[in-house]
């Protein structure tokens, strides 16, 4: 009997020593680019370990999945993606790795934009119709608008929430306190846009990833490129946005992280605009840059537009 209770006694020793192992166990996650990463993150809080496909201050545009990257998808249990043709890889990825488990679009529910829609210029419109034939109608860059993002963080607590129901309240409590903070961060940017003259709200970018902001805060927002990085800006293209530079005075003139800065090189050489700095679009920077967050690139990008503007 007393070899018994010492053998009842080992056995739950052992099976308290490797509970912590259980309850502490991650759920893989992968997200598409670091901007889904971040707002995974948020979201799962200690109960995820994620990852992701396109790196920090990279090209999601032009991005090639890899044999490699085919492995890591197989090995998470939800994949999460932006939709709406941001990854026009996704479809080819998940077929080739034969991924089983849950994926997840994040853009799902909200209202998109077509391509070029924050426009107000007619001599835009050739411009705005070659890329819109090239890329699609819909433009996919819908997380620079903060109402979208929250949608998108009530997608990812709900994809959380399916895949692991043992921490849905945690999932659900992360998200309504992360929500709490960009509902905030959206009021102040509301605010500050609207002190200033709609008139002298405009700007250049590179390439046209900024559709949402510039549609939640009024901006009138001109691109050289299309929608994706890929797009090409023609001479024609080039010199339309030299002329309306000069005509209307813009001072607010931007590269971004993820562009090649040549063509705006080129085009605050011939309007005598400097740049400001570089934007965040598609992608975070690593953690030691101004913008490792969904929230500190918003506050970021944001800072550097109305300090442009404000010129």
């Amino acid at each position: 009997m007393r070899s018994f209770s010492l053998l009842f006694s080992v056995l739950i020793s052992g099976v308290l020593s490797i509970a912590p192992a259980w309850a502490d166990e991650k759920i893989p996650v992968m997200a598409s680019f670091s901007i889904l990463g971040d707002l995974v993150q948020q979201v799962g809080g200690k109960h995820v370990a994620v990852t992701t496909l396109v790196a920090n201050n990279s090209d999601a545009h032009v991005y090639q999945p890899t044999p490699q990257d085919t492995i890591r998808l197989t090995k998470s249990k939800l994949f999460v993606v932006n939709g709406l043709g941001f990854e026009g890889w996704m479809e080819r990825l998940v077929s080739a790795s034969h991924y089983k488990g849950k994926v997840i679009t994040a853009s799902s529910g909200i209202q998109p934009l077509s391509f070029g829609e924050d426009a107000h210029h007619e001599e835009e419109e050739e411009q705005h119709d070659a890329a819109e034939h090239r890329h699609g109608s819909q433009d996919p860059h819908a997380w620079h608008s903060i109402p979208n993002t929250i949608q998108y963080v009530r997608n990812i607590a709900n994809g959380l929430s399916q895949i692991d129901p043992a921490h849905q309240a945690d999932y659900q409590a992360n998200a309504g306190r992360y929500i709490q903070q960009l509902e905030q961060l959206d009021k102040t940017l509301l605010q500050a846009f609207a002190a200033i003259p709609a008139e002298k709200r405009k700007m250049i970018t590179s390439h046209d990833a900024f559709g949402y902001l510039s549609h939640r805060y009024q901006i009138t927002t001109i691109a050289p490129q299309g929608v994706s990085t890929e797009a090409e800006a023609s001479a024609s293209d080039v010199a339309k946005i030299i002329r309306q530079i000069r005509k209307e005075n813009i001072k607010a003139l931007f590269v971004e992280n993820i562009s090649d800065p040549r063509l705006m090189q080129q085009i605050s050489k011939e309007t005598g605009v400097q740049p400001g700095k570089a934007l965040f679009s598609d992608a975070l920077s690593d953690n030691k840059g101004p913008a490792s967050t969904y929230l500190d690139m918003m506050r970021y990008n944001t800072a550097q537009i109305l300090t442009a503007l404000k010129q």
